[in-house]
């Protein structure tokens, strides 16, 4: 029976093509590659580390909008490639570029999620991993590159269609790698009555969301009808599930209690707490999402 470990905080640190240089005063900066950003970040609450300088020497920022929908748009000091810039992370080769959406077309604090489900199926060849939201691909690629099979699920074609670019830039374009559009819940549920089975499941789902034929996500009602489907493709023989929640006003502690009473019936660890990645200026970390996860 799967027991709920205490509250843990897991950590994402930089590497060469990224770092969380500074933070405070209500932003981020942040290097990818050779190019620096600023975004908003609430959570910075404390003052910055670095002098005003550094921050002003920013290739650009990110201005939110002054309502509450989440928009914005990006102001730029110096020049910034419109069509993205290549950046890596371990095996892996993606495009980063400045989104609409604040964010660069990858997650960076999502690398020791990666880490720790490669651990989970290295010993594990031909492993069967499911990626539901799998957005532009670098988990799948970095579970493609030990060996897994893997199935990507994203109800967006833009994104998917990018998941298989980042996937040529990287030489993975020969992986078994299912790109897959369409709406999670439903591609979960076909799966349960096709009886498919799957060593681990990553899920990074919105807050909201439309599936490709228009389907409506919202997180606090399809989270926990999505989960019980993801426990039906889940054994005795399967590994692990990581569940990521960004921008909602849910405790981890509700997420992990969840995943306790669904996974009730199988052997492992529940854990639940927080993503965090260290700054670099001081060693503090900022918090980015809640995760909870089962493994055995």
């Amino acid at each position: 029976m799967a027991e709920l470990a205490p509250l843990r905080t897991l950590v994402g640190e930089a590497w060469d093509d990224y770092g969380l240089i500074d933070s405070g005063g209500g932003r981020k900066l942040e290097r990818y590659g050779g190019y620096r950003f600023i975004r908003p970040e609430p959570q910075a609450m404390w003052q910055p580390a670095l002098a005003a300088s550094e921050w002003d020497a920013a290739d650009g920022e990110f201005i939110p909008a002054s309502d509450d929908d989440g928009g914005g748009r990006w102001y730029y000091s110096k020049p910034v490639p419109s069509g993205g810039w290549p950046l890596g992370w371990r095996e892996t080769r993606f495009t980063a570029s400045c989104t609409p959406f604040r964010h660069l077309g990858f997650f960076p604090d999502m690398a020791p999620v990666w880490d720790w489900l490669r651990e989970r199926l290295a010993d594990k060849p031909d492993s069967a991993f499911l990626n539901l939201f799998g957005y532009t691909g670098v988990g799948s690629q970095a579970l493609a590159a030990i060996g897994a099979s893997v199935t990507h699920v994203d109800a967006s074609k833009k994104s998917v269609a990018q998941a298989r670019e980042n996937a040529a830039l990287a030489d993975m374009a020969d992986k078994p790698v299912r790109w897959i559009v369409d709406d999670a819940g439903k591609f979960t549920a076909r799966e349960v009555r096709r009886e498919r089975r799957y060593d681990a499941i990553l899920l990074d789902p919105p807050k909201f969301g439309r599936g490709p034929g228009g389907e409506r996500w919202q997180i606090e009602e399809g989270l926990a009808p999505l989960l019980a489907d993801c426990r039906r493709l889940l054994d005795a023989d399967s590994r692990a599930l990581f569940l990521t929640v960004y921008a909602v006003r849910m405790s981890a502690l509700a997420i992990g209690e969840l995943l306790a009473q669904l996974f009730a019936d199988l052997p492992g660890t529940i854990e639940c707490g927080e993503l965090a990645v260290r700054e670099e200026a001081r060693g503090l970390l900022l918090p980015t999402a809640i995760f909870a996860r089962w493994s055995r």
